[in-house]
């Protein structure tokens, strides 16, 4: 007697397993402003870190105005992950902060489906080069002011014209230590990505009558 064909799905419908699907999202923005401490905030499995102790010979290249008290560097990237469902992961990388360090970010930008930028009003200048890379790239970002303990709190509408965004970027405010503030801004930015790939995508032309 023949034998029934094996069934491709473990569950038994007859329909084969979609391929995982992999997200995945920069954390960017400049030296110290909580890159780091955001994808630890939010990442399901211990983060992959690449961080070292900032030295002497270090003090002219890296400016600690604002962020004195700073005593590590990310020198390649942070990576978090977070499981959606099964078959579908979002992968985080934290870029380095320093000029010297952003080699490293071209590599990091491939296939990326947006950006989280995060902000410091105390350095603000810090967010352009950032936002200058994503804006050539044309990959979508959104701006979060990271509200450090003691810092003023400035309106976003005031950050975006000092940043110079347009109407289409989010901009919010956050604390990168808590886990549903990164939650949030991770769903702006896939919700946003989405929205840009929409607009940008090829519209049929209308069939003639």
């Amino acid at each position: 007697m023949a034998s029934a064909p094996s069934d491709p799905s473990p569950r038994g419908s007859g329909v084969p397993d979609a391929p995982p699907v992999a997200l995945k999202i920069l954390v960017a923005g400049g030296f110290g402003v909580g890159k780091t401490t955001l994808v630890g905030a939010v990442s399901e499995i211990r983060p992959l870190r690449t961080e070292e102790m900032l030295t002497e010979a270090g003090r002219p290249v890296d400016d600690l105005t604002g962020v004195e008290g700073k005593s590590t560097t990310t020198v390649a990237m942070d990576f978090g992950r977070i499981d959606i469902r099964a078959g579908l992961a979002v992968y985080l990388f934290g870029t380095p902060g320093q000029d010297r360090f952003w080699f490293v970010w071209d590599e990091l930008a491939v296939g990326a489906l947006g950006a989280v930028i995060l902000a410091d009003t105390r350095r603000l200048e810090d967010c352009f080069p950032s936002v200058d890379f994503f804006e050539r790239r044309g990959i979508p970002f959104v701006v979060a002011v990271n509200c450090f303990d003691g810092t003023p709190r400035h309106p976003v509408e005031e950050v975006r014209a000092a940043l110079d965004l347009g109407p289409a970027v989010p901009v919010t405010l956050c604390d990168a230590r808590r886990r549903e503030d990164g939650k949030e801004l991770l769903v702006t930015l896939v919700e946003h990505a989405r929205d840009t790939w929409a607009a940008a995508r090829p519209h049929p032309a209308p069939a003639e009558v």
